[in-house]
């Protein structure tokens, strides 16, 4: 390992040294604790196991589950080895599944017992997937207790440069896109987070994000670095979590809408006492964020960011400019520019980009994307900002060929919807794009032309669309009209969006 080299698996080592008999991980499902000395043992084990398979440096290892001690000790022990993570979104279809897979050509695929049987159904779709294992106890692949038979674990030189994982971003022009995430980008993003935070040995953070998300990943990596304890949720429910949250004292959590809401309702139904979480950052709307912070006295820190940027670009206290997504971190230089790449002034705005140790290290195999998106040595988010006077950054929607809906946090391009809607033979014409959403905060509205003398409802066509693509990225909302606004040709976006934007048709 090089001098000035430090890896996930060196914060793993150091943790077991410094907080060796503290509580690293606390498993709901299964009522169990794993102390960081514990966990550090674990994970050399399971990276024995795959030396000993031949997992070699930047070999890719997929897995499809949901959160779990198993699937963060395998991040572990892939950094061990310097091997890449390719954490899949279980809420995608079969068919989406196969494809991020393939997308990063995978030697060894991980899998849970409720996901086990759809990846042993896609084996002959793999052709670079050499081995199937277990990632729970049971399940129809390989057992993992095999793959950690006790062979003896030599390291091996990592550099915080090299790659750590891949994750899928939203389908832009018809296909996912992987991002390419460091070891550098992890734990400069979770020193970032610990700045945000101020989170320490005694913190808790309830991990209710899942580990395919750069959120979630990041913020448990957070909570590691910290010494502080990971209360793990295999997937969110505001009546448990609220139950951990009394019980285990938990006071930090990551918020995309409408967890915190759902939390907040819960408490109530149950009259918990939730007092200790004290910090909570993500994306919400104000009266959620009002109505935390009276009802616990904690803090809420808005930020913007996105996988590219290895979660965070900006942030800050709600407080301290309630709308913002507060000022840029410490270690990124962010700028607005327009089209020509120029700089804009304050009060401007322009496309965000960001220069720092942040910056991912590029889509996976996408040179030409790549290079579009660096140029001129900048991250090109393809998102709108504004700076205020005092450099409080002010989000101000995507640029028009990278338009984006984000209901509850996950990532949604109309372009993928819009395809798979014209798939259906009652359609001739179809735009999607985002409106205001009571439970999501953004949801997802089609507007379609059906063919001449065919008929369609909207419930039919929400359930066609569930049934192709993942299902968070089906309408919510459908209105079918006689004739779309056109301009030079083409549907013209910004008309149909003043047209039919503003009115929510009830859902189907």
């Amino acid at each position: 390992m090089g001098l000035y080299d430090f890896s996930l698996y060196d914060l793993i080592h150091r943790n077991g040294q410094c907080f060796r008999n503290r509580p690293a991980w606390f498993e709901a499902d299964t009522d169990t604790m794993t102390t960081f000395g514990q966990f550090q043992s674990q994970v050399e084990r399971l990276a024995a196991g795959l030396q000993h398979a031949g997992i070699q440096n930047g070999d890719r290892i997929g897995v499809v589950g949901k959160n779990s001690l198993a699937f963060f000790q395998l991040y572990g022990a892939a950094a061990a080895l310097g091997a890449i993570v390719l954490p899949i979104n279980w809420r995608l279809s079969a068919d989406e599944v196969a494809f991020n897979l393939n997308d990063g050509e995978p030697v060894m695929v991980f899998a849970d017992d409720e996901f086990g049987s759809m990846v042993a159904g896609m084996q002959n779709r793999l052709p670079t997937v050499k081995r199937l294992v277990n990632l729970t106890d049971t399940g129809p692949l390989e057992a993992l207790d095999g793959l950690m038979a006790g062979t003896p674990f030599h390291a091996r030189p990592v550099e915080a440069d090299n790659g750590l994982v891949i994750i899928h971003t939203a389908a832009v022009a018809g296909r996912p896109r992987g991002a390419l995430l460091s070891h550098a980008n992890l734990l400069c993003a979770s020193l970032h987070l610990n700045y945000c935070f101020g989170l320490s040995s005694a913190g808790i953070h309830l991990n209710l994000l899942p580990l395919f998300h750069v959120a979630g990943l990041f913020m448990a990596v957070n909570a590691f670095h910290a010494g502080a304890l990971n209360v793990n949720m295999s997937k969110f429910d505001a009546d448990q979590a609220v139950e951990l949250i009394q019980a285990k004292r938990v006071s930090v959590c990551f918020d995309f809408s409408p967890i915190l809401g759902s939390i907040l309702d819960a408490r109530q139904k149950q009259n918990a006492d939730i007092s200790s979480l004290q910090s909570v950052m993500g994306l919400d709307a104000p009266d959620t964020i009002q109505r935390y912070q009276k009802t616990t006295g904690g803090t809420f820190y808005n930020m913007y960011g996105q996988t590219e940027t290895s979660c965070l670009t900006s942030m800050g206290r709600y407080d301290d400019r309630p709308g913002s997504a507060g000022r840029p971190i410490p270690l990124g230089r962010v700028e607005l520019v327009d089209e020509a790449d120029n700089p804009v002034l304050a009060g401007q705005v322009g496309e965000i980009t960001l220069k720092g140790p942040m910056v991912f290290k590029g889509y996976w195999r996408l040179d030409a994307d790549n290079a579009h998106t660096f140029r001129n040595d900048r991250h090109h988010t393809g998102d709108l900002g504004r700076f205020d006077e005092e450099g409080f950054l002010w989000y101000a929607g995507r640029k028009p060929e990278k338009e984006l809906i984000k209901p509850g946090g996950e990532n949604v391009y109309p372009a993928e919807v819009e395809k798979v809607i014209l798939e259906h033979p009652a359609v001739a014409q179809a735009m999607v794009f985002g409106v205001p959403d009571p439970k999501w905060k953004e949801g997802i509205k089609a507007v379609c032309v059906l063919k001449s003398g065919r008929q369609l409802t909207g419930k039919e066509l929400i359930e066609f669309v569930g049934s192709r693509i993942a299902r968070y990225k089906k309408p919510q909302y459908v209105q079918f009209v006689n004739s779309l606004p056109e301009k030079n040709g083409a549907v013209d976006r910004e008309a149909a969006k003043t047209l039919y934007g503003g009115e929510q048709t009830p859902k189907a």
